[in-house]
């Protein structure tokens, strides 16, 4: 199952979210592939605070990933893999701990990593269209 988001201004993010945890539920593996700058971080942002979290979400590049906590205490994992020099940089920092968790986990480039991702996870592909963004998911 697939479908498509398009976000004509930033305006609409919450109402976009909405309909995409709405669709993809129970989901909890999330993989986001984009260019740097199309919004992979600003969707994240939108959907941890949909999700519950009160902290600022940032984005992990350089920590590689951050730790949040929804107002129910489950917790969301973000992950920035865009500074890995290879797949067993993820072993070192124990991704199957978190990938195999029962959180949330929000992972930006997946492509560095593509042995660790799993069938299960949603694929989200992002890609400016003009002014739009244009989500596709793929269940």
């Amino acid at each position: 199952m697939s479908f498509t988001l398009i976000v004509d201004d930033l305006e609409q993010l919450p109402k976009i979210v909405k309909e995409f945890l709405k669709r993809t539920s129970p989901h909890k593996k999330f993989v986001f592939y984009a260019e740097m700058g199309v919004g992979k971080t600003t969707l994240i942002k939108e959907l941890s605070l949909q999700l519950g979290v009160n902290d600022v979400v940032s984005s992990p590049t350089f920590s590689i990933v951050n730790e949040y906590l929804t107002k129910e205490n489950c917790k969301i994992y973000h992950f920035d893999f865009y500074r890995l020099e290879d797949e067993q940089e993820a072993f070192d920092m124990g991704y199957e701990e978190y990938f195999f968790s029962d959180a949330y986990c929000f992972i930006e480039w997946p492509e560095k990593i593509p042995n660790l991702i799993e069938d299960d996870m949603i694929v989200v592909k992002m890609h400016l269209d003009g002014n739009k963004r244009v989500i596709n998911v793929l269940i």
